[in-house]
């Protein structure tokens, strides 16, 4: 299941703006998107009150917000000096304080921010947004028994579709897809009307869901989003996936153009590009990685640092840039803990010939049991080149099991291996 990083700056935003969690809104090309219309509110505000906190903070909420929307990372340096001067003007307030804890974990600081978060929880004990990121610095540390606990207490709490959402990732995590449809059907069911974007991806996350084991739900779910938001990038990329599932190739590729029209990300880039490979188009495949390396370019390290895991495992994918993608993926694991940067040690070690180390991080990637396609391919991969064929073949079937065929390219690279080491009788 695809997981998209910018889920984290949703800790504040799903509140203030009366969204749901880990939204990222459409774009138009007639009217102000729904940052750009806060970004003026929030100008005009400092402008009028330049010494009240209240303009910084929501200065700070829209430029967070168009960091999401634009994939434009220097506005999340400038919501963070909206966030100091609002700390300057008033030390104590809590908006500033939860967007400053915000600002921690996009900057892939958990364990700051859980410090962080902590002593503000006991200030202010009924703040959906410092349980949210309580949760969430959990999540990324890889304490899954804390985050449990604490998504419990704060849905306890607070009955709201965000709090049903994170539940349902962590069910996930933990291979209860039942219980993560339902959680994300309850959040489906509280969420905001009048919030299209935040309802779209609801529903983009449900039908991601329901595509590993039931393909025509999850599509008539995604279709559902796509309803609600034609051009919802991440319904047209999650649409392109179960036309994949379904041998529609050509569908798929269409949708994923579409999708980075609308926002032009990495992993979208890269999944097209291996979609082109798999049918044999090596030069359209080639632009569509010509697009991350430009991507990359033009983001800096902030953009890096929000795509660590997609890009080391595009680079090891390819044996390309595979010091950097070492070196990327080890600096992360100073900071985080879960399954997914497990997963992508594990395979930028294996590109690098590390293969004692590269079988102790998949193993710890594999520990909740998560079925994910790619976390299975990568052991299935590791095992096979370790010798153990046995637990190989248990992996990459599983693997194929799990919607491999989402990645066309892996898809086919595990069918040819388990017909090397386990051919059919």
């Amino acid at each position: 299941m695809q997981r998209v990083q910018t889920w984290l700056i949703g800790v504040v935003l799903g509140c203030l703006l009366g969204w749901g969690w880990n939204q990222a809104p459409a774009r138009s090309l007639e009217l102000p998107t729904l940052a750009e219309q806060w970004v003026q509110t929030a100008q005009t505000l400092v402008r009028y009150l330049p010494n009240e906190p209240d303009g910084y903070n929501q200065l700070a909420t829209a430029y967070l917000l168009k960091s999401r929307e634009t994939g434009d990372f220097s506005y999340t340096a400038r919501a963070e000096t909206a966030v100091q001067r609002s700390l300057e003007l008033s030390p104590d307030n809590e908006v500033a304080q939860t967007l400053n804890a915000t600002l921690l974990l996009t900057y892939h600081r958990f364990q700051e921010a859980l410090d962080y978060l902590r002593p503000l929880q006991t200030r202010f004990p009924h703040s959906f947004q410092i349980q949210a990121g309580l949760v969430d610095a959990l999540v990324e540390l890889g304490d899954y028994d804390a985050a449990i606990d604490a998504a419990q207490s704060m849905l306890d709490r607070h009955p709201i579709a965000p709090a049903y959402a994170r539940m349902s990732y962590l069910r996930s995590l933990h291979s209860d897809t039942e219980g993560a449809i339902a959680a994300m059907r309850q959040a489906i069911q509280s969420a905001n009307r009048r919030d299209p974007e935040g309802l779209a991806w609801y529903h983009v996350q449900l039908g991601n869901e329901l595509l590993v084991n039931r393909l025509a739900d999850g599509e008539q779910v995604v279709d559902e989003a796509l309803r609600i938001l034609p051009n919802y990038h991440l319904a047209l990329a999650a649409k392109a996936r179960a036309r994949l599932l379904a041998n529609d190739a050509t569908s798929a590729i269409a949708l994923y153009h579409r999708a980075l029209e609308q926002i032009p990300l990495p992993d979208t880039a890269i999944a097209l590009g291996d979609v082109y490979f798999a049918e044999g188009d090596r030069a359209a495949a080639q632009r569509q990685y010509d697009l991350v390396d430009f991507l990359v370019q033009a983001g800096g390290v902030a953009f890096e640092q929000a795509y660590a895991q997609q890009l080391a495992v595009f680079w090891a994918d390819r044996g390309t840039h595979l010091d950097k993608a070492e070196a990327l993926m080890r600096q992360e694991r100073l900071t985080r803990s879960d399954v997914y940067t497990f997963d992508a040690l594990a395979w930028c070690l294996w590109k690098r010939d590390q293969r004692t180390e590269a079988r102790v991080a998949i193993d710890q990637a594999l520990r909740l049991g998560t079925p994910d396609a790619r976390l299975y391919y990568h052991a299935g991969v590791i095992y096979h080149g370790s010798g153990q064929d046995t637990q190989a073949v248990q992996y990459l079937r599983q693997a194929l099991r799990l919607n491999l065929a989402a990645n066309p390219l892996h898809a086919r690279i595990a069918r040819d291996m388990l017909e090397a080491i386990a051919p059919r009788e």
